[in-house]
């Protein structure tokens, strides 16, 4: 732990470092939406290879996040948070430079695997440069940046494509890779390793193989025409795979993801916290955009914008958000704010069938941002102040994961909700029109130009939304309650 005046140098630099490796990481999780077009132009590329070269980049980040957290613990953070960087700066200049679309998809994974060693020991190394009193406000002034570099991810993405090439949007990792290693390099002291302990490289590979068998069977499944039996059997056997893990974790003699912290109830809790807010939170705002885009024929740069409110609020509120836990605890934070988030989730349902960008919409998404806001930070120090300090990189790995997974189970799952709320809206309605709403699906291209088909397909449209939306908005009350439940009343270093 850092103290005094070189202390406080030393964990400036850690906050300045670690913001800027998660802000790359969170960042190319959402650039390249708004390269894809460009992307699969330039290769002749199909939509499927479009997919995967977004797809990879998660899945790998998924997979890979538990093993990078406890590669910090057994090696040092410092060392591994450096290692990440590295590889996520060689990868970014791979996807740059790929000279073919198999080789950028092969790219993103690796970038995915550099994003998982950086991520995890970003948290880990706040908790370990900053005592507890002071914990909350540092991992806030994180949370905050870490919330606004998706926003600007698709602003900036959209900047370098108009005005450049695509490959522009990976190229710009390489100054900021060096960045980060040099201020590491030069600034940040050097932690113990727990040498004493072996990696549990055997865990590792069940971890990795289980959560990328439910990565690739679950992204399968939300993709069009997905849903086949090899996409079930794998997202089975990841499953499979998972349960052995977690077997295997009870009987080696040093686990990559010790059983131990999840006998102290609040680390268990946060993390069931985390697995409802995130599936809600991944799931609401994977559909928003195409429910604008067809219930009231959005612009796509409209309907993409509906998340700045949102972000903003959210990156301006999370550094008073980890403030305010250090003052309260972060038990009534952690119930306040994930309710808070489900009620805005339950109104995006009327406020998306009202259409209005500004009375309708902003308001939600501001609120939605107040919710997330006092959250993020405090849910994070929780889980921080729940482990003990040897385990740092091990419980912020955890963590990291379970919002990863939950995202992705969101959308596979969500998507299910969504097409029995579309076609239910269609059940009594007869004729080519209604024919032709049901063939196209949700998300999918018109299907005609007919106005009455246009109006069932906005109201059926709407309708799907709206049960994915109170689906969302349950699970993140219920996530509330859990932090009631299960936080401890004050905050405990």
């Amino acid at each position: 732990m850092t103290n005094g005046a070189g202390g406080s140098a030393a964990a400036g630099a850690v906050l300045l470092a670690t913001i800027l490796a998660s802000g790359m990481a969170f960042m190319d999780g959402s650039v390249v939406t708004v390269a894809l077009p460009a992307i699969r132009e330039g290769f002749g590329a199909g939509f499927a290879e479009g997919q995967w070269t977004a797809n990879a980049y998660t899945l790998t980040l998924a997979a890979f996040t538990l093993l990078g957290g406890a590669a910090g613990d057994a090696f040092g953070l410092r060392r591994v948070f450096m290692l990440g960087t590295a590889l996520f700066g060689v990868a970014s200049a791979f996807c740059g430079l790929a000279w073919s679309v198999e080789v950028l998809i092969a790219a993103r994974a690796v970038q995915g695997i550099g994003g998982a060693l950086m991520v995890p020991g970003s948290l880990a190394l706040i908790s370990a440069h900053y005592p507890p009193p002071v914990r909350g406000r540092a991992i806030g002034t994180w949370a905050a940046a870490s919330a606004i570099a998706p926003a600007i991810g698709p602003v900036l993405g959209g900047f370098l494509v108009d005005h450049g090439s695509w490959r522009a949007i990976f190229l710009i990792n390489l100054p900021l890779a060096v960045a980060v290693l040099a201020v590491t390099a030069l600034r940040v002291p050097d932690g113990a390793a727990r040498r004493d302990a072996p990696m549990d490289w055997t865990g590792g590979a069940l971890a990795v193989i289980g959560l990328g068998l439910v990565a690739f069977g679950l992204t399968r499944l939300a993709e069009p025409g997905g849903g086949g039996v090899i996409d079930i059997a794998a997202a089975v056997a990841g499953f499979a795979v998972l349960v052995g893990f977690i077997l295997y974790e009870r009987r080696t003699a040093h686990p990559m993801m010790p059983l131990a912290l999840f006998a102290d109830r609040q680390f268990a809790g946060v993390n069931l916290l985390t697995l409802l807010l995130y599936f809600a939170l991944s799931g609401a705002l994977f559909f928003l955009p195409t429910a604008l885009i067809e219930a009231h024929r959005y612009p796509a740069a409209l309907a993409g914008s509906v998340f700045l409110p949102f972000v903003l609020v959210m990156g301006v509120l999370s550094r008073y958000g980890g403030g305010l836990a250090d003052r309260l605890g972060p038990r009534p934070v952690l119930t306040v704010g994930p309710i808070v988030t489900g009620l805005a989730f339950i109104a995006l349902a009327p406020a998306v069938q009202n259409g209005g960008f500004v009375t309708a919409i902003v308001p939600v998404m501001l609120l939605m941002g107040l919710g997330m806001g006092i959250t993020v930070a405090p849910l994070s120090t929780a889980v921080m102040n729940a482990a003990p300090a040897s385990l740092g990189g091990a419980a912020s790995g955890v963590n990291n994961a379970v919002a990863r997974v939950a995202g992705l189970v969101a959308v596979a799952s969500l998507g299910l909700a969504v097409g029995i709320g579309f076609s239910l809206a269609l059940g009594g309605e007869a004729g080519p029109a209604a024919d032709a709403v049901r063939a196209a699906g949700f998300g999918a291209a018109p299907a005609t130009a007919d106005a009455a088909a246009t109006l069932l397909r906005s109201r059926a449209t709407i309708a799907g939304f709206g049960a994915a939306t109170v689906i969302c908005g349950v699970l993140a009350i219920l996530a509330g309650l859990v932090g009631w439940l299960t936080v401890r009343p004050r905050a405990e270093g």
